[in-house]
């Protein structure tokens, strides 16, 4: 999921343990369709983020399947208390990705106080061992990158490590967040899967997956040109379901914090694999 930059601020090779091949893996998760709302809060601020208090909701909806692709419709609205005055945040997020042949678009605006403060188009695809991004807005351009992965691509990564009992590893991860122009690398890790707690009522919430095990996850985002050695320019931390849902979500945005909890859950009618019928 999106959610790494708040003025555009929920479904990731380098390093400590080997990442799992690039292309789908040979058993896919399962990844269900499903639309989930959560109701934010501020959990921590420090005097130099300017911001008393903060309140809002995200709204998270993820369809499709692996083999024609996956679309994600991303809300998230936040009002936020400066002391001074309080403003309104709203970023709109539209993606497509198509895991098998490595193709990715993207659509995104950010409003203040509904006003259009940005709008990003683009699209990217692995092409020639590098991954190639065509922007449409702000400026059309074209950039080469680094090859890396698309984030539901990173969520196969995550549940597949997860599964295989590897609790550490880093990738490159292209989301097309900020400006769409670059890849950011990842560190990730994943705690032992283990069962909601009796009085766990953000598990309730989940319905038919209110006691089913899950994993907490952490996934650290680092600038591309200081790596892993400086500081993180964002983390968010989660519990991971094995079909891909998501809760009990934290993001750390340095000089602020927020929680995410899971306020409804609804499950899709699944996409499927077969062919239409021949008439």
């Amino acid at each position: 999921m999106i959610v790494r930059n708040l003025a555009l601020v929920l479904a990731a090779g380098v390093g400590f343990m080997p990442c799992i091949a690039s292309a789908v893996p040979a058993s896919v998760p399962n990844l269900i369709s499903h639309r989930a709302v959560y109701d934010l809060e501020l959990k921590d601020a420090s005097d130099r983020s300017g911001i008393e208090g903060m309140t809002g909701r995200m709204v998270y909806e993820f369809t499709g399947s692996s083999c024609k692709g996956y679309k994600t419709d991303f809300r998230f609205v936040t009002q936020i208390n400066t002391g001074d005055a309080v403003r309104m945040t709203d970023q709109q997020t539209t993606t497509f990705e198509d895991a098998v042949s490595k193709k990715f678009t993207f659509e995104t605006k950010s409003f203040t106080d509904d006003k259009l403060d940005k709008e990003v188009i683009g699209s990217a695809a692995d092409v020639d061992g590098k991954m190639k991004v065509d922007l449409t807005k702000p400026d059309p351009r074209e950039i080469d990158l680094v090859p890396g992965e698309f984030p539901t691509e990173h969520m196969y990564q995550v549940i597949e490590n997860a599964k295989l009992g590897k609790r550490i590893f880093e990738s490159r991860v292209f989301d097309g967040s900020d400006d769409g122009d670059e890849s950011l690398i990842t560190s990730t890790l994943v705690g032992k899967q283990q069962a909601p707690k009796d009085g766990d009522a953000e598990a309730s919430v989940a319905g038919d997956f209110a006691k089913a095990p899950f994993w907490p996850v952490t996934i650290a985002y680092y600038n591309d040109k200081t790596g892993t050695d400086s500081l993180p320019i964002y983390r968010m931390s989660f519990k991971l379901y094995e079909n891909g849902i998501t809760r009990d979500l934290t993001m750390d945005y340095g000089d602020f914090v927020l929680t995410g909890k899971l306020a409804k859950l609804d499950v899709l009618k699944p996409e499927t694999c077969e062919a239409p019928p021949v008439r």
